[in-house]
């Protein structure tokens, strides 16, 4: 039995406790919301996220970041990427440094282009060595998982010894980790999907067809991979779970919170329409600003994302934004 602190109560953290304790783990989670907390304490179930899913008694909330990181043999990091920096700056304080780190965060920060375990990294520096930081990411929607539906994932870190260390803990019957030393590339793809999810729910949305969504989700697959390869990852991460299951299960869930922004725009709603109305952030949205600025700044092309930047930024008509797509120059398929 380890301790485990997930650091965050939306629904993957939520997910993420009850697969740990279900699993024999002692959980505690931390939340900003008092009544997120009181609910989880008092009946068991987060009033907030996955509300209908029944959560175990060895879970424990708390609205203090002190009380949850107590003890922790390992700490979940489970915040939105454009968080991360901050909840993990005031976590700083309460960690002994023996714990090892983990993200199941997806996105690229903005202005400083990091993942989030490079922001891990870099906040945790002279507390928590590099080696010490893992990800555990993959195709996984938070309402399956904690349904306890069989999914899964990839657990990788700066360090062989703590990837294994996350599989061993998260593995179950119905949630099948696998290692991959990749982490740069596990985190792009991550990140990626979400862009692609965006611009597949527009396609649905619009009533474009299935031959422009198949299109769009192999040349999102094909942009995950000139990205991944510019900062050195491996090409076949994104021929597995990190890379194709992730993009193929967010471009086509209902489950999607990137495929229901992309929907609803492609129907002809505004994206504050749309996001004013979601209590679960939609990572994909700051992504494309963060991935169109560093496509920018190492003029690395990137057809998909800079239209579903346009798209979300500079109200392109999606319609427009399709055309500027299809009447490209004429390339080669595969090239890099």
């Amino acid at each position: 039995m380890k301790r485990v602190s997930i650091i965050g109560a939306g629904s993957f953290g939520t997910a993420i406790a009850m697969l740990c304790a279900s699993n024999g783990h002692q959980v505690s989670m931390w939340a900003r919301e008092s009544e997120v907390v009181d609910g989880i304490n008092k009946n068991h179930y987060n009033p907030a996220y996955l509300s209908d899913i029944k959560l175990s008694h060895k879970i424990a909330a708390h609205h203090k970041l002190e009380d949850a990181l107590k003890d922790a043999d390992m700490v979940v990091f489970a915040t939105p990427t454009h968080a991360m920096r901050e909840v993990s700056t005031k976590a700083r304080e309460f960690l002994s440094g023996n714990e090892i780190i983990i993200s199941v965060a997806k996105g690229i920060e903005q202005d400083s282009l990091m993942t989030p375990s490079q922001i891990l990294v870099n906040v945790l520096d002279g507390v928590v060595l590099e080696d010490q930081i893992g990800v555990l990411t993959g195709p996984s929607h938070a309402e399956e998982v904690g349904l306890l539906k069989a999914t899964t994932v990839v657990a990788t870190a700066y360090s062989k010894r703590v990837a294994r260390a996350i599989q061993q803990t998260f593995m179950t019957t119905m949630f099948r980790v696998y290692l991959n030393q990749d982490i740069i590339g596990a985190e792009i793809g991550g990140a990626l999907k979400n862009i692609m999810a965006i611009a597949a729910g527009i396609v649905d949305g619009a009533e474009l067809g299935d031959n422009a969504k198949a299109a769009l989700i192999t040349r999102g697959l094909h942009e995950m991979k000139r990205m991944g390869s510019t900062l050195g990852a491996s090409q076949d991460t994104f021929s597995g779970l990190t890379g194709m299951g992730d993009l193929i299960v967010t471009c086509t869930s209902t489950h999607s919170r990137n495929r229901y922004v992309g929907y609803n725009i492609g129907k002809g709603k505004t994206l504050e329409e749309i996001t004013s109305g979601m209590n679960m952030v939609a990572e994909g949205v700051k992504t494309a600003r963060s991935v169109h600025q560093w496509s920018q700044k190492n003029g690395v092309e990137m057809p998909i994302t800079e239209a579903v930047y346009k798209v979300l930024f500079k109200n392109m008509d999606p319609k427009d934004a399709v055309n500027e797509l299809m009447t490209r120059n004429a390339k080669d398929e595969i090239m890099i």
